[in-house]
Parts: structure tokens; C-alpha cells; sequence
């Protein structure tokens, strides 16, 4: 077995700075790095991202019950780890029950112009999402299907707040996501947006849809107001999901999930390319 990095003492500097990542977009901003808090998740990133990790921070209380195949994983981290008192640990923390591990993580700098060279571009653009854990679940959902990117409004909740990498259950650096991005940018590199509304008279179902474009985002609006006019003026395609008589809505997230899925398994036409746009659909 490999031998494990020797801990040292967490200076109460250090402390202070962890609680002022996790409460502070600002030092977040400042300091390029972000908290993630958890044994599996910060386990996870060890295994997968282990450069991508400034520091790991541990309490007696985990290092006492720790397993022998998750010390192993922790001897594989190059970066210093420190150790504090449990009661400091629980100062550091922004959950009601710490396990005794975070790590502070350098925030992802993702080259979008890159992203959008591939072929084929499935993404999500979310409009003015205030909900931490409807962001994070979010990420987490474009993760799981292997989506090109997720693009974040400025008005979206931060998405290095202690809420919304919790959500996304350690999938935070597994794919290209951007914050404060205009909906502008995509027409600028040929990529139609879909949007996800509530029914209407000029609205088509998501069922009717059969063929999808080969550059294209889902957008999704607030969680109250729905989708910003412009960006729904400015979408190639608006669609509904059938719903259950009697119920209004889906959760963003909910919405997000379901039309991913959907939108990941149709065939690409590259005549929706050169804008005819009436092949999308068919009648029901």
C-alpha cells in the first residue's frame, strides 16, 4: 500500500479562507478555486481529478473510521492535506452533518470556442436560475448524457456556491459549463436554440419532433417567469412537454432531464442546418 501523505496542522488563516470560499462569490471569483464537501465526492475527485485538487482537509473523527481502500485513494493525492480539531471542522463546514473531508478545487477554465468546433453540439442554456439545486442538477443531468456543455445566464445562481456543487454530485468537472453567457453566442457559431415552454397555439409538442439539428442548445427559463421573451423569440424551435391534465409545469430540472433524453436519441438532419425547419416535425 502506498504510504499516506503526512498530515499537517490547519492554520486558523487557512479556516478562514475555506469560510469565506464557501460563503463569498467574490473570493471564489479572487482565489480561482471552489469547497467541495463530502467523503464520496472529494474521494471522486482524487480518482479523477487529483491535480485539479489544491488541498484536502480532514477531521479526527473521519481519519478514525476511515477504510483502508479510502486511504489508499487519499495517498494518491499530490496536493497537501491538513488535519483540524473536530469542533474546527464543523466551523468549516456549510453542511448540518460534515463527514469529516472537503477540498478546496481550482475552478475549471473551459475553452467554449472549442467546444463549439465539434460537429455535433447538444447543450443546455439556462435563463435566470435562481435555485442553487436546480443548477446543479442541471450540470449533473448533461453530465450523465454526455452533453457538449451547459451555459449559465448571468443572472443564474453562482456555479461554485456550496449548493449548487453539492447537487451536482461530483460532476462539476466532467463537462464544459460557463457562467454569464449570452444567448447571442450561439447563432455566432451556428447552434439553434429549442425552446422548452408552456403550451401554446404556436408551440409544438416535444413528441412531434423527430429529427434535430446537429448544433443545437435546449434553453430553459426561471423558475418563476419562465424563459426571457427575446430568447424565445430568437429559438429555432419552441416545444412543450405533455403534461397530465390538471398540472401547469415541470420543474427546470425535471424539464431539462426529460428533454435531453428525448433530444439525445433523435437522428441529426443536416437539412435543419441550412434552416428548414419545417422537416422537425410531424403531425400527430
Amino acid at each position: 500500500m502506498d504510504a499516506v501523505p503526512h498530515l499537517r496542522a490547519l492554520t486558523r488563516s487557512q479556516g478562514s479562507l475555506i469560510r469565506r470560499l464557501l460563503c463569498d462569490k467574490n473570493v471564489r471569483s479572487q482565489e480561482g478555486t471552489f469547497v467541495v464537501e463530502g467523503v464520496k465526492s472529494c474521494l471522486d475527485l482524487i480518482s479523477r481529478h487529483a491535480h485539479s485538487i489544491r488541498s484536502l482537509v480532514l477531521s479526527p473523527r473521519y481519519l478514525r473510521a476511515e477504510t483502508d481502500a479510502d486511504r489508499q485513494v487519499r495517498s494518491q493525492l499530490p496536493a497537501c492535506q491538513w488535519v483540524c480539531p473536530d469542533t474546527v471542522f464543523e466551523k468549516l463546514t456549510d453542511v448540518e452533518m460534515p463527514q469529516g473531508m472537503l477540498a478546496v478545487v481550482r475552478q475549471p477554465r473551459w475553452d467554449e470556442a472549442q467546444v463549439f468546433t465539434q460537429p455535433r453540439v447538444l447543450g443546455i442554456y439556462a435563463d435566470r436560475l435562481q435555485d442553487p439545486a436546480n443548477v446543479g442538477a442541471i450540470i449533473r443531468t448533461a453530465a450523465a448524457l454526455n452533453l457538449s456543455g451547459v451555459w449559465l445566464s448571468a443572472e443564474c445562481a453562482d456555479l461554485f456556491s456550496p449548493k449548487v456543487v453539492r447537487a451536482t454530485a461530483g460532476s462539476i468537472l466532467n463537462l464544459p459549463v460557463f457562467w454569464g453567457c449570452e444567448f447571442l453566442t450561439f447563432s455566432s457559431y451556428q447552434c439553434e436554440i429549442y425552446s422548452a415552454l408552456l403550451p401554446s397555439a404556436d408551440i409544438v409538442s416535444i413528441r412531434t419532433i423527430q429529427k434535430i439539428s446537429s448544433r443545437l442548445v435546449i434553453a430553459v427559463g426561471n423558475e418563476g417567469a419562465g424563459l426571457a421573451p427575446d430568447v424565445a423569440q430568437a429559438s429555432h424551435v419552441k416545444f412543450s412537454i405533455p403534461l397530465a391534465d390538471g398540472v401547469e409545469s415541470l420543474n427546470v430540472a425535471a424539464t431539462v432531464a426529460i428533454s435531453a433524453f428525448y433530444f439525445s436519441g433523435l437522428p441529426r438532419d443536416s437539412s435543419i442546418e441550412r434552416g428548414e425547419t419545417s422537416k422537425l416535425c410531424r403531425d400527430i
